[in-house]
Parts: structure tokens; sequence; C-alpha cells
């Protein structure tokens, strides 16, 4: 299968990172609103998303009379969406945007290294600096202060970024990325139903959240997935992962010009520190490891 062109994997990739840090966004523009509540988000995103992608693959399996090929049922990787969904909702309840963004991606990030390290890959001098200022980094902006994140919905989203950092590694390898998302989205609606069963206290809607969360599932999560697994063909696993250091920066510039969310000088700082940390790590995997004379 040919790769896609330049021109359309540039397209692909910027349309799937607007849609990443569209969820951000969005989730915190019905949320920080009060237009819904975090559980009921939570639950029309997912199933918005599950009945999207149930239909694309539909259509795709329609178009080219192919059938998806088997593969084995697991609830891990569901169980991992799911904790993602449901963490970065409640998260978002306090949380600005582009703080948000920054802690999700940083957690996705420092657990995908550590990961790497547990199975083995050596790590050189630089690459530690680089996870140390990243670490650093998402310490000092959640550390006490005035401008500080609110403390629990820190911890949410550094949770969701932990759970989403193990679903992305738990991909791969798979056969057919499409076919397995939507499988995990599917198995994902049970849990979702059951947060909203148990907050169902906390119950509050409006259209305009319906709305919000029926997009960030059915486009920015359902059609942004499948947009970024259509571009990765063309990405190296490392450029694939820099790439996605963009998001917090287009997610703290929605924030800015949709929610009039302020720029601190600690969020400036602390994304400067956990993006150039990551960036640095990112730059030392691409380098052949030499051995010693």
């Amino acid at each position: 299968m040919k790769s896609p062109s330049s021109a359309r994997t540039v397209l692909l990739t910027t349309l799937a990172m607007l849609a990443f840090a569209a969820n951000s966004v969005l989730c915190r523009l019905a949320l920080g609103a009060g237009l819904i509540d975090a559980a009921s988000f939570t639950t029309v995103r997912g199933i918005a998303g599950a009945v999207t992608l149930s239909l694309i693959l539909w259509l795709r399996q329609k178009t080219t009379k192919k059938t998806a090929p088997k593969t084995n049922s697991s609830w891990r990787p569901a169980v991992l969406l799911f904790t993602y969904m449901a963490f970065f909702s409640f998260a978002y309840v306090s949380l600005a945007a582009g703080t948000g963004a920054l802690i999700l991606f940083g957690a996705v990030q420092l657990t995908m290294f550590i990961v790497a390290l547990r199975s083995g890959e050596p790590f050189s001098p630089l690459s530690w600096a680089g996870l140390s200022l990243a670490i650093g980094g998402l310490v000092y902006l959640v550390s006490p202060g005035l401008t500080a994140p609110d403390p629990l919905g820190a911890l949410m989203m550094a949770i969701a970024g932990m759970a989403w950092g193990f679903y992305s590694l738990s991909g791969r390898g798979t056969t057919d990325p499409l076919a397995s998302t939507t499988r995990n989205f599917a198995y994902s609606v049970p849990l979702v139903i059951v947060v909203s069963l148990i907050f169902l206290p906390e119950f509050n809607t409006s259209p305009t959240g319906l709305i919000l969360a029926v997009v960030a599932g059915a486009l920015t999560s359902g059609c942004g997935y499948v947009i970024w697994y259509a571009v990765l063909p063309a990405l190296s696993a490392t450029r694939a992962a820099t790439i996605q250091l963009s998001v917090p920066a287009i997610a703290t510039l929605g924030g800015v010009m949709l929610l009039a969310e302020p720029v601190s000088l600690r969020l400036a700082l602390a994304t400067a520190a956990t993006l150039g940390g990551v960036a640095i790590v990112l730059s030392q995997r691409t380098k052949p490891i030499t051995e010693k004379n």
C-alpha cells in the first residue's frame, strides 16, 4: 500500500492535532460553563464515538466487501479507554484547557518513557536530563501557589494521561486499528453508563452541553482517531510522538481565544520545560546506539 503524499500527510496530521486539542477545548467549554455534568459528558462522548466508528467501519466493509480480521477480544483496552475518558471529563471541571492538555500530554509521554525503561531500552545521559526536565516542569506546574491548578483536577488528569499512555501501548501491533478502536469504544459504553448512574444525583444537561459532548465523541474523538490512524503509516514512531508536542500549545491557544483563559507565567514556564524535556528525550531516541570500544 502506498504511503500518503507529503501534502496529504501534512493535511491529515494537522487535522488530527486540531482534533486532539479540540477535545480539551470542547470538554472545558461544556463543563466549565456548567452546560453538562462530567458523568453525562463522558457517557454521551463514549456512545457518540462508538456509534460513529461503527458506522465508519460498516461503510468500509460495505465499500471494500471485506470483513475486518478477527482479533482477540479483550476488555483491558476498553477499561483503559474508559478510564481516560472519565478522568479527563472530571478533571476539566476545574482545569483550564491548556493546563489540562499539558498535564495529560506530559503524563502520556512520561508513562511511555517509563515503560520503555522497564523494558530495557537504554537512555543516554542527555535523555535522563530531558526526562528530569519534563518531570520538573509538571511538578512546578502543580506545586502550591496562587496560579497552581486545582490539585484534585491535576491528579485526575494525570491518571487520564497514564490510562491513555497504556491504552496506546496496548494497541501496538494491531492488524486493524479502526476495528480495534471501534470495539474498544463499544465495550466502554456499559462502563460510562454505570458512571452516569452512580452520579445520577448530579445529573445536569442542556442542549448545548449535549451537542458539545456529541461533537467531542463523534468528530474530535471518533473521526480524529480515524484520521490519525490514516496518517500514522507515513510517520515514524518518534516523529508521530514529536508532532503531538503541538497539542498543548493548540489547546492553550483555543482556551485563550474561545474561553478567554489567561496564560500565566507558571503555565508558560512549565510548558517550555515539559515539552522541551520530552523533545530532548525523543531526539535522543532517534539516534543509533553504538557500542563502546
